[in-house]
């Protein structure tokens, strides 16, 4: 029944000789079994029962105390500073905000190799192909579309969803508003649009029946050019107008103007498209009775079909045109492609082929021997498309027309042998590239042009709503993945600085009302998506916001800094002010595009950013500073040269430097060796009396969850013997405030490692469950914590917290195995079993949160091995 007792129940504790609320006294030495260690921590004094002996006994007690105080208060946060002693950072959300912005900025996707000196057209193998749909579609102003045209519209254009609804709209009122975002295939829709409604009307045989209008006579020149017929000549004709509503002093039409046009079309038997940008001057057109939007073609469609193309055209097969040019009536007739045509909303027909892939038109002509050739190419072609290596350099979720033309002819050209392996994924790595240039190329130039039909000087009010597309999506570049609302307002701080940049002279107006968050998505390529906001230490569901394509942020940053030099100034205060916000998802976010950014022109980044933030007085502002230098040392090709501004700083610095020399160091990128960055830190750890030493073990517990953890340990275990106080002060506030720190304050692995998985798990037992290699390595520093005087109470309290995690608040297991790896190992000898017993037992009595006499033997035994309390028991009888 003894041996049941002792098994059952903590044995009764030893009365301590001091007040009740400190632990009993240790053996005093460096570490276990070493009782004579000369240079460990607080070394045994001499005693005699004189008074004078006394007096000095307690002199040195009133001193050990104060060297517990001043241990504690080293300790505590130092990104804490400015926040107040009890005010807790969110370490774990700035951590997951700066894993996110990597994954968003990968090393290498940013430096693209592709030459981009004449984007308008692209020259690749023996390719040579138009890229700027932008610039194409305004090359031909207020005349007929040529007969070829219309020719490849309708034996390539991809119906979007909802094609024939558009369809109808148009010939039921004449005239269609057509809303979209540049380069989504909207101007090829509409003419497909205009060429099937006006193939079997009045200009059926007319080689003028579809005409481009003049994007700078606006509504009411084209309703007057329709009433006038080119002297009666026109009927039946469609016509394209694209207004360039996105100049300032250029108003929208309104309602009047619209039924004015639609009334002259009536007349006329003819048709009308206006093909407007989603945005706020161009909502009220979209919402109106002639509105509409048109959704992109679908991608893998548009490629296949490209694609078909150019492989039959090198084997002489041109795609045929069938049903004879008859038009699409629903009766099951020809149409454009040979199919009949049914509404999208009540189904696809199903003999209608899906990217020229599945029935339809085969090509003319050819034997069975080059049939089955191009049935191998396609074949391949599919295979190929779906490489993961050509997917990941592509880097964009959907393409576009321009950008499926290309991405076709690469395909076609590496098949047939005239484009290499690395020319294919340079081409394909470019097409991020070409749609950054063309979101940014010339946006201002709208500024200093005149309003369209006098002579009037530039209007320059507008210039808050020519640059908030711009600034929207240099925002979601920067800080990608975190809430819509966030980006938001990220892009009006820019907007507003590149406004004052831009005409210094003048305040510029702020909208507060003319946001739309779907034109946002559609003008900036993004999609939003429900994810998790950190918000004050919790996580709660939010709207995020992403770009439709991984390569797209580093291209917007890369466009950004490479060609357009006066932006310079304004994203750089801008950067600033994303430094002081004190959400994590903004700031490290921010801070890594900094990295990113300072790679691109590492001078200007230096300059401009990482050494006057490194400088800064507060905390918030210095770490936005050291994230940037490690982004940087992400690239072999600037690790040299933040290497060297570390050590410089660590050795010569400010104490500000120093301070973000230690952060910087935290990441493990920024020395040579792991030796190397264990020299720096614990030069900047003793140095002025440790008066930085609580930044400097934070980041030795950073580098604990890094491979070479092992290293760290030896390290800490060499300073706790160390003859300087200032090194044991270093290692033992490590090994304290490694119990301390959470798993995600500190780590940069996903969820789904060893380590990444016990997130919410103190770092001290999640690596003594992970890595039962280190496990006596763990206890051994935790008990030297325990047994140092300056140091014990501090450890007694994490030790505390670290039982109280053995499970959670609902009785379920939390840190059960990590404390079953680390107890027996801290608890081998006898005098360290007694002190557990006083512990738990003081958390029983804790009138606060009382442990239950339950979880108090459930952890005894985890401490104490069956075997080892039988013993206990035997020795304690005699």
């Amino acid at each position: 029944m003894a041996d049941e007792a002792v098994a059952e129940h903590p044995a009764e504790p030893a009365a301590p000789k001091a007040k009740d609320a400190r632990a009993p006294e240790a053996p005093r030495g460096g570490a276990r079994g070493d009782d004579n260690a000369k240079d460990a921590p607080d070394a045994p004094g001499s005693s005699d029962a004189s008074d004078a002996a006394d007096a000095e006994a307690a002199e040195r007690e009133k001193e050990r105390e104060r060297a517990a105080d001043r241990f504690k208060d080293r300790t505590r946060d130092p990104l804490a500073e400015e926040q107040g002693e009890e005010e807790p950072t969110d370490a774990a959300a700035a951590t997951r905000a700066r894993r996110s912005g990597q994954k968003l900025l990968a090393s290498g996707r940013d430096l693209i190799g592709f030459d981009r000196s004449d984007v308008g057209r692209l020259h690749i193998g023996d390719i040579n192909i138009g890229l700027d749909a932008r610039r194409s579609g305004l090359s031909m102003r207020d005349g007929p579309v040529p007969e070829e045209e219309l020719l490849r519209i309708r034996r390539t254009h991809i119906e979007p969803e909802g094609y024939v609804r558009l369809r109808r709209a148009l010939e039921a009122r004449r005239l269609l508003v057509l809303g979209g975002a540049p380069g989504t295939g909207r101007a090829s829709t509409a003419l497909a649009l205009l060429e099937e409604v006006t193939r079997d009307g009045e200009s059926g045989q007319n080689a003028e029946r579809v005409r481009r209008a003049d994007p700078e006579r606006g509504v009411r020149e084209l309703a007057a050019q329709v009433v006038a017929g080119e002297g009666g000549r026109l009927r039946g004709t469609g016509y394209l107008l694209e207004p360039a509503l996105d100049r300032p002093g250029t108003l929208p039409p309104d309602g009047m103007d619209l039924d004015q046009l639609a009334s002259a079309l009536a007349e006329r038997g003819s048709y009308a498209v206006v093909v407007v940008s989603v945005g706020s001057a161009a909502n009220p057109l979209l919402a109106g009775r002639y509105g509409a939007i048109c959704p992109p073609a679908p991608t893998r469609e548009l490629v296949a079909v490209r694609l078909r193309k150019r492989l039959e055209e090198e084997h002489g097969d041109p795609v045929r045109v069938g049903g004879g040019g008859s038009a699409r009536d629903g009766d099951g007739g020809g149409g454009l492609d040979g199919h009949a045509d049914r509404d999208r909303d009540g189904g696809r027909d199903e003999g209608r082929a899906r990217g020229g892939d599945q029935g339809g038109d085969r090509p003319r002509g050819g034997g069975p021997d080059e049939a089955g050739s191009l049935s191998r190419l396609l074949e391949r072609a599919a295979e190929l498309r779906e490489d993961p290596e050509v997917t990941e350099a592509v880097g964009l979720d959907d393409l576009r027309p321009a950008e499926a033309e290309l991405f076709a002819s690469l395909l076609a050209g590496h098949l047939l042998g005239s484009v290499g392996r690395e020319e294919l994924l340079s081409g394909c790595r470019g097409l991020a590239a070409v749609q950054a240039y063309e979101w940014f190329a010339g946006v201002d130039r709208a500024l200093a042009a005149p309003p369209p039909g006098d002579g009037r000087a530039p209007v320059r009010s507008g210039t808050a709503a020519l640059f908030h597309p711009v600034a929207f999506r240099i925002a979601l570049a920067v800080l990608g993945g975190a809430s819509h609302s966030a980006v938001s307002a990220a892009a009006h701080l820019l907007t507003w600085e590149l406004s004052v940049q831009s005409d210094p002279d003048s305040t510029p107006a702020r909208p507060l009302f003319c946001d739309d968050p779907e034109s946002d998505l559609a003008l900036s390529r993004a999609r939003p998506a429900d994810g998790p906001v950190d918000v004050a230490g919790a996580e709660v569901t939010g709207r995020l916001i992403f770009y439709r394509g991984a390569a797209l942020p580093a291209a917007v940053l890369a466009e950004l800094w490479d060609r357009h030099f006066p932006v310079r100034a304004p994203v750089v205060r801008w950067l600033r002010l994303l430094a002081d916000d004190p959400r994590p998802q903004v700031s490290m976010r921010a801070a890594v595009a900094a990295g990113e950014l300072s790679v691109r022109d590492f001078e200007h980044g230096y300059a401009e950013l990482v050494r006057p933030l490194a400088e800064a007085p507060t905390p918030r502002r210095r770490v936005f500073a050291a994230t940037a230098l490690d982004q940087a040392a992400g690239h072999a090709s600037h690790r040299r040269a933040v290497r060297k501004v570390v050590e410089d700083w660590s050795r010569h610095g400010t104490p500000a430097l120093r301070w973000t020399a230690a952060m910087a160091l935290g990441y493990g990128r920024s020395a040579d060796s792991m030796d190397d960055t264990l020299d720096a830190l614990a030069r900047i750890g003793v140095r002025d009396d440790g008066e930085q030493l609580a930044v400097a073990s934070l980041n030795v517990v950073r580098l604990l969850t890094l491979p070479e953890c092992a290293t760290v340990l030896r390290r800490l275990a060499d300073w706790t013997g160390h003859r300087g106080e200032e090194y044991q002060d270093l290692a033992l506030v490590s090994i304290v405030r490694l119990a301390l720190t959470d798993v995600d304050e500190v780590l940069d692995d996903e969820p789904g490692t060893p380590l990444g998985d016990r997130g919410d798990w103190p770092l001290l037992l999640a690596l003594a469950a992970t890595r039962p290699e280190l496990t006596g390595k763990l206890a051994d520093l935790f008990w030297t914590a325990l047994n140092t005087a300056r140091s014990r109470d501090v450890a007694f309290d994490a030790l505390e917290t670290l039982l109280r995690s053995a499970s959670r608040k609902d009785g379920r297991e939390w840190t059960r195995e990590g404390l079953a790896a680390l107890l027996p190992a801290l608890t081998a000898e006898e005098h360290d079993r007694r002190r557990l017993d006083w512990l738990l037992q003081r958390m029983m009595r804790d009138q606060d949160r009382p442990l239950t006499e339950e979880r108090a033997r459930a952890l005894w035994r985890l401490a104490v091995p069956a075997r080892q309390r039988r013993s206990d028991e035997e020795e304690s009888h005699g």
